[in-house]
C-alpha cells in the first residue's frame, strides 16, 4: 500500500463524511436561523424554543435523506471492501 493510496482513501472517506453530514447540518443551520429571526422579531428569549424545532427538522431531514445517506455509505463500503485485493498486492 503506497502513501498515495492511503491519501486517496482518506480523501474519499472525508468526502463521504461531508456528504453524509451536509443535509443534517444545513437543516439545523436553516432552522436555527429561522427561529432566531422569529425570536428577534417577537423578543421571546426562550432556550427551548430553538431546541424543539431543530430536533423536529433534523428528524424530518433524516427521514427524507436517510435512504440516500444509507446508499452513499453502502457504496463507499462496497468499493472499499472490493478494493482490498488491489491494495494488498
Amino acid at each position: 500500500m503506497t502513501p498515495e493510496t492511503v491519501i486517496g482513501l482518506i480523501r474519499q472517506a472525508l468526502e463521504v463524511t461531508i456528504l453524509l453530514s451536509a443535509p443534517l447540518l444545513l437543516t439545523a443551520l436553516v432552522t436555527g436561523l429561522v427561529v432566531s429571526v422569529f425570536q428577534a422579531a417577537t423578543q421571546i428569549n426562550e432556550m427551548t424554543l430553538s431546541f424543539i424545532p431543530k430536533l423536529l427538522a433534523i428528524f424530518a431531514a433524516l427521514v427524507l435523506a436517510g435512504p440516500w445517506m444509507l446508499n452513499v455509505i453502502v457504496d463507499f463500503t462496497r468499493r472499499l471492501i472490493e478494493g482490498i485485493p488491489g491494495m494488498i498486492g
